[in-house]
């Protein structure tokens, strides 16, 4: 019996003339403008290059990409959710007030993920059943998380419990580098939420329902569970990017992530994610993120502009990236 092998030219002229799906362009894209960026600063610089300064956008950033995740989940299926920055803030106050009242820390982390999966329920039941808009019902959620912060309290309210602490400065250490849990976190929901994505029925609904929602249900898909789930997967996530934020600042506030739900939908859009839905990768989010990130960086480490010039910058790629989008969706049709 013999076993057929092949010749090393024709390997090789497989792998040379390999070129990656159309769908995969978007994503690509922003790899090459992180990817750029990065270089940019390592040549301008001293100091950029540093892998610890890839380490660190992931730690400033954990709550951010979680948030991305979740939208991402949302913009799929062509929907928005326009309460995750209130949400955060919800989490860090419901986190914060419960510590002080001497609660246990785990008790205090259920509850504030509850408080989120049950907003996002909320959200879902009243887009999909009583057919309001994302949009307005969503907004109508952004005002009333807030709301409820300022209900708990008008101050800040500090976090002195050892657990949250601890866990808030643990890290892991790659030689001279390191990493802290929260960057951990966020990565392992990334993910968790590709392999849903890609892997998983659910996922492939999701891309469906953003495809053509009218012909999902014709197909015999479960067109209202997912619909409601994807809200609560943003709330679920809304409320654990809350935590990694209140580990990250030690305290909760009423005006934390004001117009955070802006920058998530920026760096879901960046990473190639339709806004119209049914196109759209996770691990996309994630660089977009990494990208915004990455401005700040810049502009930090440039010590002459000032911080509104990561607003202009942010705008003026969101503005190419929808451009291209629609371009795109044009040429396709």
């Amino acid at each position: 019996m013999s076993t057929a092998t092949v010749p090393a030219d024709s390997l090789w002229d497989r792998v040379r003339g390999y070129t990656p799906s159309s769908r995969y362009y978007p994503v690509l894209a922003t790899l090459a403008l992180f990817l750029g960026l990065f270089a940019v600063g390592g040549v301008r610089y001293e100091g950029f290059a540093d892998p610890q300064v890839l380490l660190s956008l992931l730690i400033d950033n954990a709550f951010l990409i979680v948030l991305a995740v979740g939208m991402t989940f949302v913009i799929l299926t062509g929907g928005i959710d326009l309460s995750v920055g209130s949400v955060v803030a919800l989490s860090t106050m419901i986190a914060a007030r419960t510590l002080e009242m001497g609660w246990s820390p785990y008790l205090s982390i259920a509850a504030v993920l509850t408080t989120g999966i049950l907003f996002g329920l909320l959200m879902g039941l009243l887009i999909h059943y009583f057919d309001i808009q994302p949009f307005i019902a969503t907004l109508a959620g952004l005002f009333l998380a807030r709301g409820l912060t300022f209900l708990i309290s008008v101050e800040s309210i500090s976090i002195k419990d050892a657990t949250f602490t601890e866990f808030a400065f643990k890290t892991v250490r790659f030689g001279d580098y390191y990493l802290r849990w929260t960057a951990i976190v966020a990565l392992l929901v990334v993910a968790v939420g590709a392999y849903v994505l890609a892997r998983t029925r659910f996922g492939r609904t999701v891309y469906a329902i953003g495809g053509s929602e009218s012909s999902a249900m014709l197909m015999g898909l479960r067109v209202a569970f997912t619909k409601v789930g994807v809200y609560v997967i943003s709330g679920f996530c809304a409320a654990l990017g809350g935590l990694l934020f209140s580990f990250y600042i030690l305290s909760g506030n009423s005006l934390h992530a004001v117009g955070t739900e802006l920058d998530a939908i920026a760096a879901v859009v960046i990473g190639g994610t339709l806004l119209t839905g049914g196109r759209g990768y996770v691990v996309g989010s994630l660089l977009g993120v990494l990208v915004l990130g990455l401005i700040r960086v810049l502009i930090s480490f440039d010590g002459t502009l000032s911080s509104y010039w990561v607003r202009i910058i942010t705008g003026a790629l969101l503005l190419a990236f929808v451009l291209v989008q629609r371009f795109a969706t044009r040429r396709q049709r």
